[in-house]
């Protein structure tokens, strides 16, 4: 050290400068890498503990993807300030370069604002965890099965098969139908002349036996629940049940096979489901004459 610093004093004022220089700007970089280093295990840190608590494989893939935003974020900053840094230690002046980039930053932001809301709302997407891969979902005029979450767009299945790309920035509303449990909510109609209480009495029955069945309890999150009549149409009582779900795609499948069960047990009862029907009163041939 002592070496160093008799080497440092031999050296004349403008070396001196540069060699300062030099050292600072290894210190802003050093410091710099510190930094990111320390950032990136703390990132770590709290990504295992996310991860440790996560339930699922989606929920941890969000927290992944989370992450990396926060990573690749900080070290774009770090990098921005040590370069500013390094420029000034240099003696180059920053302020044409600010005023460059924020020209371009707002001439870029202009061209590029649909893209730049789609990176944002894909942030708060994940990070308030309103859709995860695997869930039934309605955003922007689509519903389908959610096949993949990005930053950029969320890509959707529909029933028919038809894939759907749409960007986060279009997404307004988010319907998650699949999210915690789902209610399987079904009609049925029955002639005026049935006993209502005795369909009633069948609806709790063939929801009962349904969960009872080893096929399907898993299924079932609850005992369906008998509502009630929930209209009087034109040529039926229309009775309303609904069942509760277990967080999967399985309602529409539940309500499926009930309205199967129903239809069997109301024949075996006798409990007719009307169909429309048209009443037509002639004129008295007789009178008309008359």
């Amino acid at each position: 050290m002592k070496q160093l610093l008799a080497y440092f004093r031999e050296l004349d004022a403008e070396a001196q400068r540069a060699a300062i220089t030099a050292l600072r700007v290894v210190l802003i970089l050093a410091m710099a890498w510190i930094l990111q280093a320390v950032v990136n295990r703390l990132i770590r840190i709290f990504r295992r503990y996310m991860q440790a608590k996560a339930p699922s494989l989606d929920e941890r893939a969000r927290i992944e993807t989370l992450a990396r935003v926060f990573r690749n974020t900080a070290a774009i900053v770090i990098v921005i300030v040590a370069g500013t840094l390094v420029l000034g230690e240099l003696g180059i002046s920053i302020a044409p370069i600010l005023a460059t980039a924020g020209v371009a930053g707002v001439a870029i932001g202009f061209g590029a604002q649909s893209l730049i809301k789609d990176y944002f709302t894909g942030v708060f997407l994940l990070l308030e965890d309103q859709i995860r891969q695997g869930d039934v979902v309605e955003v922007a005029g689509k519903s389908g099965l959610v096949e993949e979450i990005t930053l950029r767009y969320v890509r959707l299945r529909d029933f028919e098969g038809h894939v759907h790309y749409i960007p986060n920035g279009e997404i307004k509303v988010v319907s998650n139908r699949t999210r915690g449990y789902a209610q399987a909510a079904i009609e049925v109609g029955v002639d005026y002349s049935a006993d209502i209480d005795q369909a009633l009495a069948v609806m709790r029955e063939v929801g009962s036996a349904m969960r009872a069945d080893a096929n399907w309890q898993a299924k079932l999150a609850d005992e369906p629940e008998v509502l009630g009549v929930e209209r009087l149409d034109n040529s039926a009582v229309v009775l309303r049940c609904r069942v509760k779900v277990v967080p999967a795609n399985e309602q529409w499948n539940v309500k499926r096979e009930y309205l199967k069960r129903l239809k069997s047990a109301f024949e075996e009862r006798g409990i007719q489901i009307p169909f429309p029907q048209l009443t037509v009163h002639l004129p008295d041939s007789r009178a008309t004459r008359k």
